[in-house]
């Protein structure tokens, strides 16, 4: 099967063997209330889900298999004389539970290398969309043309034991992994580059080419797309990219249904689409001052005026943390490394020096303070890639590292169909008046 199936086979069927024996004993024991107000408000703070891949704490940010990202990136293989991690580790981590060796990580780079083949008849479909299609438009329809290759969905039209699920779930979970970043760069070079396409190398990390294919050979870049597939692969199961696949794969969908509904999740302006609008933002700020290095204090009166006309600062507040955001921290460590005289990376630095305060001092925001996307479009923009309606393919293609690991232990563990009870508003008055009296 090879030897990280055989090691993530063997882990889940330990932990399951440990669930089992949590809700034997520990089944009936309530782990909160819910109140009315999670109810109506998107269920807001419900700890509802086990997902085992990555777990967010309010302070200390993300934490993937209990590594923070300053570990990981200090701890993941990378390639000979690179410096930020391989996200071919980080799915290792996340499927497995333990740390990767080399050869764990050259495992998994070249099984992806085999599998990234991509039939002929999705390319056909992209070509059938319109090129004025929005590019996450144009992923998820690859997505869905790509489940023709489901080996999950033959096996269990023919029938198949619910003890293989899993099995045929890894299966796809590496095609599809293997084949996005082929998808990926095809809609960017057919939409942005006059379909140019450059076909891919197979002597290459899975970022490396990626970019590569993108048509981006300065090394920065590639090491870039290995930070930022690494930093964008999981946030726990709760937002709406991880709990779409969740949820869609929970009725036993193959893969590639359940990952196309999480993709057209993170095409919300609440979810992955934010990364394109702060960049937007940062760019209007520059363009109404009239520099490319506006000072704090032009900064601080234009984030004020932004606030006074009803608009956000997008890219600062967070659901869950309630402190910097360590992807943005990551972001900001390799840009001081390799572009720091760069304008709009500067001016993306001082925002971060004014904006928290002023945020604050409204009494309003529980979280002043930057998330990831506040500064993945400068640093994108500095290599050239400067089209901002791609980011969110990009942040698509990193997310399926974490939610495709997570969907593979839904599937080892036997999780169920999920169904949660839902009430009238109704029934909200009838159960307050009951209270009352």
């Amino acid at each position: 099967m090879g030897f990280v199936k055989d090691r993530f086979k063997a882990t889940a069927d330990q932990q399951l063997l440990e669930i089992k024996s949590i809700i034997e004993k520990h089944g009936n024991t309530k782990l909160e209330d819910v109140t009315i107000a999670q109810a109506f408000q998107g269920m807001r703070g419900i700890t509802g889900l086990v997902t085992e891949t990555s777990l967010l704490d309010s302070n200390e940010g993300i934490r993937f298999r209990g590594f923070s990202i300053p570990e990981l990136r200090d701890k993941l293989p990378k390639i000979e004389n690179g410096n930020e991690p391989l996200p071919e580790g980080l799915f290792y981590l996340m499927l497995v539970g333990e740390l990767p060796s080399q050869e764990d990580v050259d495992h998994i780079s070249a099984t992806w290398a085999r599998r990234s083949h991509v039939p002929n008849h999705v390319f056909d479909v992209i070509e059938a969309l319109p090129v004025a299609t929005h590019p996450m438009t144009q992923f998820c329809t690859a997505v869905l043309a790509l489940q023709t290759e489901s080996k999950f969905s033959k096996a269990y039209s023919e029938g198949i034991s619910k003890k293989e699920y899993w099995d045929y779930v890894y299966e796809d979970t590496m095609t599809l992994i293997a084949r996005l970043p082929r998808v990926a760069a095809y809609i960017y070079r057919r939409k942005y580059k006059n379909s140019e396409h450059i076909q891919p190398d197979g002597l290459l990390d899975w970022s490396g080419n990626f970019a590569h294919m993108l048509g981006f050979e300065d090394e920065g870049f590639k090491e870039l797309m290995r930070l930022y597939l690494t930093i964008h692969a999981d946030h726990e199961g709760g937002n709406v990219s991880a709990h779409a696949t969740h949820l869609v794969g929970s009725a036993l969908s193959d893969p590639y249904l359940s990952f196309a509904a999480g993709m057209a999740g993170l095409a919300g302006p609440l979810h992955g689409l934010a990364n394109q609008e702060v960049i937007r933002w940062i760019e209007e700020l520059q363009e109404t001052l009239g520099t490319q290095e506006p000072s704090k204090e032009q900064i601080a009166d234009y984030i004020k005026t932004t606030l006074t006309q009803g608009k956000v600062v997008p890219g600062y507040g967070h659901a869950v943390l309630r402190k910097t955001d360590p992807r943005f921290t990551a972001q900001m460590e390799f840009a001081k490394t390799h572009c720091p005289e760069n304008p709009t990376v500067k001016t993306v630095w001082n925002v971060y020096d004014v904006a928290p305060a002023i945020l604050e001092a409204t009494g309003k925001i529980k979280n002043p303070w930057p998330n990831v996307d506040a500064h993945s479009g400068a640093l994108l923009k500095h290599y050239g890639l400067v089209e901002e309606d791609f980011y969110t393919v990009l942040f698509g293609v990193s997310r399926a590292l974490g939610v495709l690991a997570s969907l593979c232990w839904d599937r080892a563990l036997n999780f169920p169909i999920e169904r949660p009870k839902s009430v009238t508003t109704e029934w909200v008055k009838n159960f307050i008046d009951k209270q009352q009296a």
